[in-house]
């Protein structure tokens, strides 16, 4: 699959999480049917700070390659797998949010959603200049549960994460206890 194609994907999973953002009240998008779920907020929050995160562990990786100082020197155990094979082998039913994608500082929804679409911009950025280099699966930067993860793999996760948690919200929003408009 190619590099646009990834990053289209990428973008089709934004829109989509962020239209199940729109029109909710701040009761409705802070509910937390309980104290270990995370409100459609905290979602959001912990999307940006995943998204931003990732995109700055690439852009890494490929100063590591231009410096000839790679971020990953070890084996690809991953390669050639797609990011739902990986996921099924490296991550547990219910996964601890790992350090810094954690969702920690709280504010409103219509903020972090502002934040996540900040992040289109540094994607197409990055995919830009990912368009200027050869062997995309040589570029590598680990995931903290997964771990090496190419950039193509990276896209792939973006894409599959915005879909994991947009599934989420919109069980929050089927909850009995969801509160009315």
């Amino acid at each position: 699959m190619s590099l646009e194609t990834l990053l289209n994907q990428v973008e089709i999973g934004r829109t989509q999480y962020l239209k199940e953002c729109e029109g909710l009240s701040s009761p409705q998008s802070q509910f937390k049917p309980s104290p270990d779920v995370w409100s459609i907020t905290d979602n959001t929050e912990h999307l940006y700070w995943a998204e931003f995160g990732g995109i700055n562990g690439m852009w890494k990786a490929i100063e590591g390659k231009k410096t000839d100082h790679p971020v990953w020197t070890k084996a690809a155990t991953h390669e050639g797998l797609s990011i739902e094979e990986i996921v099924e082998l490296t991550w547990k039913p219910k996964e601890d949010v790992p350090l810094g994608a954690e969702p920690r500082i709280g504010g409103t929804l219509e903020f972090w959603t502002s934040s996540l679409k900040s992040c289109s911009v540094l994607l197409n950025d990055l995919y830009n200049e990912l368009k200027t280099h050869d062997h995309l699966e040589k570029i590598i930067y680990p995931h903290p549960i997964s771990g090496p993860l190419n950039v193509i793999q990276r896209f792939e996760f973006l894409r599959f994460h915005m879909e994991r948690h947009t599934e989420q919200i919109k069980n929050l929003k089927v909850h009995s206890d969801f509160p009315k408009g």
